[in-house]
């Protein structure tokens, strides 16, 4: 079966517009059951003035409801290059968002957040496609990890998911299997890395519904011409930032040399000094030598 290639937005909205499908998605990564889930998908549109490019954007935000009965606020965010500008829009985000207060229950509270990562790209230091950073209490003074937690901590503090696209392989036992090899990156079947073949067999439900919801999104002809229209601009904005990116790495080296040159003046500056001070302190000796 051929299927789209999630990492793209509007690929992305369209498949987690299934209840089902988020609720596998999020429960399978936080390894919990989720009971209830409301997705809350923030459209906005990037622009660049200076090239004209206007890319179609979204930040998905979701409240589940665990089943032990804890809430939680889940953001989900997908990177497909490493740029800067969008390091930062993730930290100023995640800022609004603890800024805000949720609903639950017609109550305002201030829910714990959880992050979800999504990269098209390899962290070099980390060699496995799905990682967790979770926190743990540690009791300093008696040098034990605690069991308890605070809702106080909580809320000021959070896990977050990242899952590297590009090292996940062809395994498929686990749940977790399951899940990845939707955005597994391989067995693409156009040129552009829109359209790609799946070859597992789609045994749980959910990536059955999953796999056909990309398969409408890579065989429809409209769908696919949005796909083919973000990848275009996001191509655009990606060259635009590698070159603004050699640039900035070119004034820094520049500067660095200028520096460099400016510390060698200095340190031929200190020698001089030491110099004309040990002339110095020879003359004085000589001088009260000569008063003797």
């Amino acid at each position: 079966m051929v299927i789209a290639n999630p990492i793209y937005d509007v690929v992305f909205k369209r498949m987690m517009e299934n209840e089902k499908v988020v609720k596998f998605f999020i429960g399978t990564l936080l390894d919990q059951t989720i009971e209830t889930v409301e997705l809350k998908p923030q459209e906005f549109t990037y622009s660049d003035g200076l090239v004209g490019i206007a890319v179609f954007r979204l930040d998905f935000i979701a409240t589940i409801k665990t089943e032990s009965g804890e809430y939680k606020k889940v953001l989900i965010e997908i990177q497909k290059a490493k740029n800067q500008i969008d390091l930062m829009r993730f930290r100023n985000y995640l800022a609004e968002q603890y800024k805000k207060e949720d609903t639950i229950n017609d109550e305002k509270v201030a829910l714990p957040i959880t992050t979800i990562y999504i990269l098209g790209f390899k962290l070099p230091e980390i060699l496995t496609s799905c990682i967790k950073v979770e926190r743990k209490y540690r009791d300093l003074i008696n040098k034990v990890t605690l069991e308890t937690k605070s809702d106080f901590v909580e809320k000021l503090t959070h896990d977050s998911y990242v899952v590297q696209v590009e090292r996940i392989t062809d395994r498929y036992s686990t749940k977790l299997d399951k899940l990845l090899s939707v955005f597994e990156q391989t067995n693409f079947v156009d040129d552009y890395k829109i359209i790609k073949e799946f070859n597992h067999t789609a045994d749980l439900e959910e990536v059955k519904i999953m796999t056909d919801i990309l398969h409408h999104s890579g065989t429809d002809p409209k769908e696919k011409k949005k796909i083919e229209t973000e990848q275009e601009a996001w191509r655009s904005i990606n060259a635009l930032f590698s070159d603004k990116e050699k640039k900035f790495l070119k004034e820094l080296n520049e500067k660095s040399q200028e520096i460099k040159e400016k510390n060698q003046e200095i340190n031929e500056k200190d020698q001089e000094i030491n110099e004309k001070d040990q002339e110095i302190a020879e003359l004085k000796r000589m001088l009260d030598e000569q008063k003797l």
